[in-house]
């Protein structure tokens, strides 16, 4: 899309009222009320702004909401044929009724009165729009649909802009809330407002030393910028002159309806007003049950309390008045949503939160190349532009790095200093060399920090070109800095390695421990392996294969440094001898080692290009390689390629140390930084079983992730953008980094001229196959001509996101904080493929999991055996989520909600037209059961009828799970037996070499299928208990449980 096409329409404005006169032609892309000084029409030009006057009055009440639809808009009709119509809509002055223009029928007929609407939907979630097929088009943030009449009819309308229907949606909610109602009276009658306004007059009274009900300009200014520190100071400064110059005043003191006025117009957010107004029922202010409605329903924070939600309001509500109440107001929610409880970023990953005992190959670990080196790495004159840096070591470590790597050659006067490749001229005198930095003062940076952020073991990748006098130096620097933190396989202090050696330590075996990686002394008979890429990868050749001359006298290694090394570097050739010996030869029993094999205390450089190819071409036999040996993928040393490469592909092909860049900034390392925080950044992230194991978590199924851009706050200017002004145009755009099906990318429109707290309300959709690999990169520019200025970024790994409404703090280019500046957005992820829509589950002929022939009879027959147990338990699952869908879709909800939000927008369609309840709830053998009482109407009926279909599906999950699940265990548990047995078994069924391999694979594919089906029934029953524990509590707030006598008689 163009930028063109990502602006968006500016209407001109009506001088009496404020409001656009050309709203019926032009979308409204801001709930806002421009100033009168602003007229403007049509699409705008891109120009330089040489002001930061604010010119919009944000939406900060009730009143707000009803001035805009008194002076009304275009809107867009749906009618149940599919047909569209365009219509001006209007709301009466006596805020009695809506009205319409134009219309076959008379003025008094083309009208619904406000006290026959018994509820407000925003988006589609009425018959018609489900049933539309030009519905599907229209965008679901600007439809809202009035239920009216006694047959609760929908009129199904959508605005031009999101923000237009949140206005709509918001003022008749209020009026239907609050019957009688006049103009100038909203904002007084709210709970909310006068709550808001006597804490301003309260925080006035604080800087008005006088007493005279005035206080000097810059004491207003200053204190509007203390209740506020996002906003700028010039801003609310221009604004009172603004004031003074209408008020034509001789002097610049400020009255306290001028302080409430400029802090309501400048430091409202819209965004959360209209959340605010639609979880309170229209009182603009929060109690604790609302709030911890709004946590378990629209959080999904299932374990909120009262007494929690309490503190909460204790902790951010700003007024006195309103911690006594215990009500939370408009700044103090707005408080709470910026707190880090509310970010995307689950708190729960600050801290190591996976299972650190597995090996060291089951991980992925934080890698780092050049790692010593600062400078521009980008340059094409690139050595002449770095040099060693002790800070980027420091830097590196303090971000979570596990393996670093370290150049070490000769230097002066006997020590060994780190290498720096240098290319300079001779004839410049301003590239003046640098001090070489010695190995020894690396180590002891190292050594301070290199546990300061991860307790879990650091690797070094030693690469040395030194004199055997010199190895025996840095030998002894290494002893003497590490002591008894070096790692070494001949120490008493080492720990065993498990199963006799055949895999690494594990992390935590490892806490606190320094291991030394490099290309150690060669045993008798072998020769060094030079450190070299395979140019194309691909099989390696007989010359290739063949053992290389020695080295050089000064580069061999000696004995002092070579027993330093616990883990020997290797290039790519172990991988390729140990696939051409698999092969050429028989496989034999799993648990047996290949002679040719690497032992487990090797690690395997790759370049990229090699490792890219053997990642495409090669993937099973890669993944199998790292199940034992570490792959550590080097970056090119190309200057045109120091960029970091994707990540995500590598990882998907089981390489545990993909080396980056850690001193180039970018979108990769944004990435990379986003992977490794989602265990507490301790440098570790255990990586899903590829193939089944007992002993690590599989991957998981596909997500789908709807992400909804609602708006920004506290945007900076670009750094170093040329033109003057505050004036920005920013844009969102989303990327989805992982595995090349994943990636994908989306944009905002772009805000025009919004200044720093734009509007977006886009909601975008991603397919996601390796949630485990997924990483969501949110980044902010300013829409220019030339280039697109950056103004933030966040990223943020797939297994961190946390549901619901969110805050997104914007990170700098270098990872740092940008002070005050956030995106306000809302997360839903569901395990459904296809548009935001649920879809419905098909009742029968669903497949249930298919077990793989082993091709061993005893196993075959004994798996064939849970082919009925599976099957059921497929049904109990699948029904029970068909009829909850179902149930949903009748009145309009989508399947993400929790039953708590069913039951508030079940019990305005229950009522009958006097406005009793057509139903209640009954308690039938522990069951909710909802009951019609008298004449109900054929909608109640259908209600009714529909929710005891989706109770009789829970309560035949419920009753049904335990015997299922033992029927499966009991399958499972004897195939573990014969799977003991396998190699045994398939002598006598004369499977050997790739057949045996095979049916290994394949009998623990199916056995860890049958446990998973196991924990699915499980947490299926769990979630069915949890869902009547639900509708219970729910029916009890709202006033649907029938008294005890009922219940007594119900249940006899």
């Amino acid at each position: 899309m163009s930028r063109a096409g990502r602006r968006s329409g500016v209407a001109s404005l009506d001088p009496e009222s404020g409001f656009p006169e050309g709203i019926r032609a032009t979308p409204r892309r801001s709930s806002i009320i421009k100033d009168l000084s602003v007229h403007k029409t049509g699409a705008r030009k891109k120009t330089v702004s040489f002001s930061s006057t604010p010119s919009e009055r944000k939406v900060s009440s009730a009143g707000d909401c009803l001035a805009f639809m008194q002076c009304g808009c275009e809107l867009r009709k749906v009618r149940p044929n599919s047909r569209i119509y365009y219509r001006f809509y209007t709301l009466d002055p006596s805020l009695t009724c809506l009205r319409w223009e134009p219309s076959k029928k008379d003025s008094e007929r083309a009208r619904l009165d406000v006290g026959a609407m018994s509820e407000v939907r925003a988006g589609k979630y009425t018959e018609t729009f489900c049933h539309s097929g030009t519905a599907e088009c229209l965008p679901e943030e600007a439809s809202f649909s009035i239920i009216h009449g006694d047959g609760h009819q929908s009129l199904d309308l959508v605005a031009l802009s999101p923000e237009v229907a949140s206005i709509w949606v918001t003022g008749l909610r209020y009026l239907i809330s609050h019957p009688g109602s006049v103009r100038g009276s909203a904002d007084e009658g709210s709970l909310g407002h006068r709550l808001r306004r006597s804490w301003l007059a309260a925080e006035f009274g604080k800087d008005d030393e006088s007493g005279y009900g005035v206080m000097s300009e810059d004491a207003a200014v200053a204190t509007v910028c203390r209740l506020c520190p996002s906003i700028r100071e010039t801003k609310v400064r221009l604004r009172f002159k603004e004031i003074q110059r209408i008020k034509e005043k001789l002097t610049s003191h400020v009255t306290l309806e001028e302080f409430q006025e400029v802090y309501c117009e400048l430091c409202t957010r819209p965004d959360v007003y209209f959340l605010l107004v639609q979880l309170s029922q229209d009182r603009e202010c929060l109690d604790a049950q609302a709030l911890r409605t709004f946590l378990e329903t629209e959080q999904g924070l299932r374990s909120a309390t009262a007494e929690g939600c309490l503190d909460i309001v204790r902790h951010f509500e700003p007024s006195a008045w309103g911690r006594e109440q215990g009500l939370l107001s408009l700044d103090g929610f707005a408080r709470y949503l910026q707190s880090p409880e509310c970010q995307l970023f689950d708190p729960k990953h600050q801290h190591v939160c996976q299972d650190m005992s597995q090996p060291l190959t089951h991980y992925y670990i934080n890698s780092s190349s050049r790692s010593y080196l600062s400078g521009d790495l980008q340059s094409a004159d690139l050595g002449a532009l770095q040099s060693a840096d002790l800070g980027a070591l420091q830097s590196a470590l303090q971000a979570g790095c596990r393996c670093l790597e370290l150049t070490v050659t000769d230097g002066p006067s006997g020590e060994p200093v780190l290498a720096v490749e240098t290319s300079l001229s001779l004839n410049d005198p301003s590239q003046a060399p640098t001090v070489p930095i010695t190995a020894c003062a690396a180590l002891e940076i190292i050594e301070k920090f290199a546990f300061a952020t991860s307790p879990y073991p650091l690797l070094i990748c030693l690469c040395q070109r030194c004199s055997p006098d010199q190895q025996r130096v840095l030998a002894g620097h290494l002893r003497k800095v590490f002591s008894s933190g070096l790692y070494t396989l001949g120490a008493q202090q080492a720990p065993p390695s498990p199963e006799g050696g055949s895999q690494l330590p594990s992390p935590e075996e490892l806490k606190g421990r320094v291991l030394l990686v490099g290309e150690k002394q060669p045993s008798e008979g072998e020769a060094f392996e030079e450190e070299e890429e395979l140019e194309d990868g691909g099989e390696l050749t007989d010359q290739q294969m063949a053992p290389k001359p020695p080295h050089p006298l000064q580069w061999r290694i000696c004995e002092e440094l070579s027993e330093l090394l616990v883990i020997n570097h290797s290039s790519s050739r172990c991988f390729y001898r140990q696939r051409a010996c698999q092969n050429e030869s028989p496989v034999e029993p799993p648990n047996t080692p290949m002679p040719q094999a690497p032992p487990c205390w090797t690690v395997c450089s790759m370049g990229e290009d090699e490792a890219a190819q053997l990642a495409d071409e090669s993937t099973e036999e890669l993944v199998d390689f790292t199940e034992h040996v570490l792959v550590r993928l080097c970056p090119s040393a190309e200057p045109s390629d120091s960029r970091s490469a994707n990540s995500q592909d590598f990882w998907k092909a089981g390489c545990q140390l993909v080396a980056l860049n850690l001193q180039m900034p970018g979108t990769m390392l944004d990435v990379h930084r986003a992977h490794f925080a989602q265990n507490g950044g301790c440098g570790y992230v255990l990586q899903p079983a590829a193939k089944p194991a007992p002993d690590r978590p599989p991957a998981s199924l596909g997500r789908t992730l709807r992400v909804r851009v609602i708006s920004a706050h506290g945007l900076p200017k670009p750094q170093g953008s040329g033109a003057k002004g505050d004036i920005i145009d920013p844009y969102v755009v989303l990327e989805l980094h992982g595995v090349s099906a994943d990636c994908a990318e989306e944009h905002t429109s772009t805000a025009a001229q919004n200044q720093d707290d734009p509007l977006f309300d886009e909601t975008f959709e991603f397919q996601v196959s390796v949630p485990e690999l997924a990483v969501l990169r949110f980044v902010v520019l300013d829409d220019d001509y030339i280039t697109d200025d950056f103004i933030g970024q966040y990223s943020v790994s797939f297994e961190c996101l946390q549901p619901g409404f969110r805050t997104v703090p914007l990170l700098g280019l270098t990872g740092r904080p940008v002070p005050h500046a956030s995106l306000f957005v809302h997360v839903v992820i569901t395990e459904l493929k296809g548009s935001g829509k649920p879809q419905k589950v098909a009742r029968r002929g669903h497949e249930s999991v298919a077990l793989h022939s082993v091709g061993v009879r005893a196993l075959d027959d004994t798996f064939r055996s849970a082919s009925a147990p599976l099957g059921e338990a497929t049904d109990l699952r699948v029904s029970a989520q068909s009829a909850m869908v179902t149930f949903k879709e009748h009145f309009g909800l989508p399947l993400e909600v929790t039953f708590k939000q069913c039951i508030q927008s079940l019990v305005p369609l229950l009522q009958a037209p006097d406005g009793s309840l057509g139903a209640s709830l009954v308690l039938k053998d522990g069951y909710p059961c909802l009951e019609v009482l008298g004449n109900s109407s054929e909608s109640v009926q259908k209600l009714v009828g529909s929710y005891s279909t989706m109770i009789s599906a829970q309560r035949r999950l419920i009753e049904n799970a335990d015997r299922v699940q033992e029927e499966i265990k009991q399958v499972c548990k004897e195939g573990m037996e014969l799977h003991e047995n396998l190699s045994r078994l398939g002598e006598k069924e004369e499977l050997k070499g790739r057949k045996q391999s095979k049916a290994l694979e394949n009998s623990a594919w199916n056995i860890t299928a049958l446990k998973g089906q196991c924990d699915l029934i499980c947490s299926a029953k769990a979630d069915a208990l949890e869902a009547l524990r639900e509708l219970i509590l729910a029916f009890e707030a709202y006033g649907l449980m029938a008294n005890a006598e009922d219940v007594q008689h119900s249940s006899s």
